[in-house]
């Protein structure tokens, strides 16, 4: 009896869900979890590791209570707001804004994926897209808060990083991810160049600018634990293997092209960084090898689908060049405390490889993603200039939405931490310690040590004898 209800159960599935992929949905989860393990526990490491030894709490506690803050606004408001079908707002059939509303029905998390106001089929459910928008929404804030580390008060964050995500990153999602305006003018973005990274670094910049710098005397970023940032690097690098291969929303041919040319473009984004700083610095340094690898990753992002391996090649170098010379030489001049350079990183290298989408793109490997693409290096030179277009237009909204945010949420709780309790930093904070070396016996002086190894060395000597 049993036997035979699952045979029926089984056999009626595909009836009712005959727009199902099994192997997209199978593929779609993973990228999901993959660019889920970039936040927690990748960036949060990865900050945790370059950041001082007394903020290494705060720095992953923020991180963790962002991506936990955005899945719930998410649900709520931020998805329908983003990837919705309706529209809020429509000029001359250019959809402007979606609809904030809730998103979690059984009947709309089962069913099949229809996305933005075009209303394009997916051979997914809803569920899956909703997680995998999810968690791209969720590394925007935290990547911001590179910028603004050792200092912000974790109320006052608490409080911006849900506002945030629904008034800046969904709207600039829509306009460039779901079939909005932008992406109806010809601007693209294939995974995230303008709409997560422009986004937090043009936020982070805004959002320096607002609170203000760290401690006088803790003005330079001192990592901790080289550690914990090589681990934190190894997480983001390969976890991106999901964050571009996963927006084709399938298992297709362009998710392959989109893996091989990411990691090219970072290593070719890595090393070109590394001689910057063995010619500039004469040493080359892991620090720099990751914010070079990270500058390849954002780089690469809003073209992973659209160019051949020899056009990542070239945004690898770009983005190993641009982006080093403006976090060393020209956003100094800024006189904002970034902490961690996260305009340049992630802004500059954003800009850069959007721009170069505009010229790399190429016919033979948008036919798999988006026939028809083409950049100035083939003859479309418009692509080029919409995309100049695009980057200007979200500069401009998310640094005058970011502010604004900020000035306001200051009006009722500060934005800052005392100069108290930041001289004290996690255990002020957050009542705990990221390392606690309280029980470990103090190390031996020197002359103990050298003393010791002189007595080894003699009953090795005997022991042999």
């Amino acid at each position: 009896m049993l036997l035979n209800s699952m045979i029926l159960y089984f056999t009626t599935i595909p009836d009712s869900t005959s727009w199902l992929n099994t192997g997209n949905n199978g593929w779609m989860l993973t990228a999901s979890t993959l660019v889920g393990l970039m936040s927690i526990p990748g960036l949060a490491i990865y900050y945790a590791g370059l950041t001082k030894r007394k903020y290494m709490v705060n720095a992953m506690m923020m991180a963790l209570y962002a991506f936990a803050a955005v899945l719930i606004i998410w649900i709520l408001a931020g998805y329908n707001f983003g990837f919705g079908t309706s529209s809020l707002l429509k000029i001359d059939g250019y959809y402007i804004f979606g609809i904030p509303s809730p998103a979690g029905a059984g009947s709309f998390i089962s069913g099949q994926a229809i996305v933005g106001p075009l209303k394009d089929a997916l051979t997914i459910p809803n569920s899956t897209v909703m997680f995998f928008q999810f968690v791209f929404a969720a590394i925007t804030p935290i990547l911001l808060l590179g910028g603004i580390l050792e200092r912000m008060n974790f109320k006052a964050w608490m409080i911006f990083v849900p506002i945030w995500s629904l008034v800046v990153y969904s709207p600039v999602a829509y306009w460039l991810f779901a079939g909005g305006w932008l992406n109806q003018l010809g601007a693209v973005d294939f995974s995230g160049g303008y709409v997560i990274h422009l986004d937090a670094g043009i936020g982070a910049l805004a959002a320096a600018f607002v609170i203000g710098p760290r401690l006088k005397d803790e003005m330079k970023m001192k990592a901790n634990n080289l550690g914990l940032v090589m681990l934190g690097l190894g997480l983001i690098w390969l976890g991106w293997d999901g964050f571009n291969g996963g927006d084709p929303y399938g298992a297709t041919i362009d998710a392959g092209i989109a893996i091989i040319n990411t990691n090219v473009a970072t290593a070719v984004s890595m090393m070109t960084w590394m001689f910057m700083d063995l010619k500039f610095f004469k040493k080359p340094s892991l620090i720099g090898a990751s914010v070079g690898a990270i500058a390849g990753l954002v780089g690469i992002t809003p073209a992973a689908g659209y160019v051949n391996i020899y056009g990542a090649m070239v945004i690898g170098i770009a983005t190993g060049i641009i982006p080093w010379i403006f976090l060393y030489k020209i956003e100094p001049k800024f006189k904002v405390d970034d902490s961690l350079g996260v305009f340049s990183s992630h802004a500059v290298a954003g800009v850069v490889g959007g721009l170069l989408t505009g010229v790399l793109a190429d016919p033979v490997v948008t036919q798999y993603i988006d026939p028809g693409l083409r950049g100035a290096l083939y003859g479309n030179f418009y692509e080029l200039g919409i995309q100049a277009f695009a980057a200007v237009i979200v500069i401009l909204y998310v640094f005058a939405l970011t502010y604004g945010l900020l000035r306001l949420i200051g009006v009722f709780i500060p934005l800052r931490e005392t100069n108290a309790r930041l001289k004290i930093g996690d255990m002020a904070i957050h009542g705990e310690a990221g390392l606690d070396i309280t029980g470990y016996p103090p190390s031996p002086p020197m002359h103990a040590i050298e003393h010791n190894n002189i007595h080894m060395e003699g009953n090795e000597k005997i022991d042999k004898d």
